[in-house]
């Protein structure tokens, strides 16, 4: 089976390549089918958005499409900058990103977060398939560490002793929230797949 993925992040492919090559899924983004889509993402939650993505790479390939959306949600900022991560403050860098949210929590008695990540699936016929992750920790007092993207420098998981940026990506994988919702997503096809009595590519 081909699935689509609604993004143009090689990183996620390659992620969702490791963990779902086992069930002969072969992954494929947009650009590969020659799609350059670009979805406004107008939902108020992350699977509302994931689910828009989806369903118009689904509509435009015709096969199944599979779409995520993540974000930082602050305990201290009633949930923000949440399903506005990779825009917040309007400002254009993950730097200027993180460190507006670091100006934000200047006197908060509450650092708390978590991260979201939201996975939906549409198939041709109708079907949905939906997965979630979260990983929980605090926004640290300033950026460390050198790999990650986005808020990874400023995401203190206090179980590790560091942020995200200062993870392997196999320890980040392990524990983050991307991760986590792809395990589940996963099971999730795997017992679908079964059902409906579809066959892996190299099945």
């Amino acid at each position: 089976m081909k699935l689509v993925l609604a993004s143009q992040n090689q990183g996620k492919l390659r992620e969702m390549q490791t963990i779902l090559e086992d069930l002969g899924v072969e992954v494929v983004l947009q650009s590969q089918l020659g799609l350059a889509l670009e979805v406004e993402e107008t939902g108020t939650t992350f699977a509302e958005n994931s689910l828009l993505k989806a369903r118009a790479v689904m509509e435009a390939s015709g096969l199944p499409a599979i779409a995520d959306d993540s974000g930082l949600c602050v305990d201290w900022l009633n949930g923000a900058p949440g399903v506005y991560s990779a825009r917040y403050g309007g400002v254009g860098s993950d730097e200027e990103r993180y460190r507006l949210l670091l100006e934000n929590l200047r006197g908060a008695t509450n650092r708390a977060a978590h991260f979201h990540t939201a996975i939906v699936c549409c198939f041709p016929n109708g079907d949905v398939l939906q997965a979630d992750g979260d990983c929980y920790g605090t926004v640290a007092y300033a950026p460390a560490g050198e790999g990650g993207f986005g808020y990874d420098p400023v995401f203190f998981v206090p179980e590790l002793r560091r942020t995200f940026a200062q993870l392997t990506p196999e320890e980040k994988n392990a524990v983050s929230h991307r991760g986590k919702a792809l395990r589940d997503f996963a099971v999730k096809l795997e017992e679908y797949m079964k059902e409906k009595g579809i066959h892996g590519t190299d099945k």
